[in-house]
């Protein structure tokens, strides 16, 4: 289980994240909300040990982990998937594959088929540059990169950035698949009816606060009324 207590991070004098505190489990996608600046990405970057808090504390299975370099942090099974999808534009699909497996070598294989399975159109660009991929290929090569590595909690900034529909729907079934598997995901979502639809429990964030937390359903009525606005709520499901 993740669990992140009274987290405060600052850049430069300015509060990015004001006591913020959050739970995930694994099997359960929860969704993080809020309007751009909010601290959502930030949260993530904190969890992945990108950033490191001024104050509060992250836990991982009831093991602190706020101070852990990223890599040992995506070693105990806390993986991120980045804003923009970060994969490695120069080098192969099967390049980017094999280097989400490093310090895995013994299960490298194995988990590759695996996602290969999942995704079974990087099987036919397995030799094709990361570059040279349509936007949705992309994303399913950074979401297979961070499968490789054997997450117990999967970290998504943004999944539907600059994709299709079609795109997006069969990403949202393979996340739901992950939960049935048992991997927790942690969503950072712009488009909210999908995060809604996907999520079993919510946090909005608003200027660095938790402005919400609770079931989708509650958290649809607040984001259409005094968060948001039902205007930009509707805009964004079109």
């Amino acid at each position: 289980m993740l669990e992140v207590h009274d987290l405060h991070v600052r850049f430069g004098g300015i509060d990015a994240l004001r006591g913020v505190s959050l739970r995930a489990e694994p099997g359960q996608i929860v969704a993080v909300l809020g309007r751009n600046g909010a601290g959502k990405s930030t949260l993530l970057r904190t969890v992945s040990g990108l950033v490191h808090p001024w104050r509060g504390h992250v836990q991982w299975e009831g093991r602190p982990i706020s101070g852990l370099a990223a890599g040992s942090i995506t070693r105990l099974g806390i993986v991120h998937v980045p804003e923009g999808r970060r994969i490695l534009a120069e080098l192969s699909v099967r390049e980017n594959l094999m280097l989400g497996g490093y310090g895995h070598r013994r299960e490298r294989g194995a988990r590759i088929e695996q996602t290969l399975e999942m995704f079974p159109v990087l099987r036919e660009r397995l030799d094709t540059s990361g570059a040279a991929l349509s936007g949705g290929q992309q994303q399913m090569l950074a979401i297979s990169r961070a499968l490789v590595a054997g997450p117990r909690l999967l970290m998504i900034d943004e999944l539907s950035l600059g994709l299709a529909p079609i795109i997006v729907e069969e990403l949202a079934q393979k996340l739901e698949q992950l939960r049935r598997d048992g991997i927790g995901v942690l969503l950072v979502e712009q488009e909210y009816p999908l995060a809604l639809r996907l999520a079993d429990y919510v946090y909005v964030l608003q200027k660095g606060r938790v402005r919400f937390e609770g079931a989708p359903e509650a958290a649809r009525d607040v984001l259409m009324s005094s968060y948001l606005g039902h205007q930009a709520v509707s805009r964004s499901g079109r």
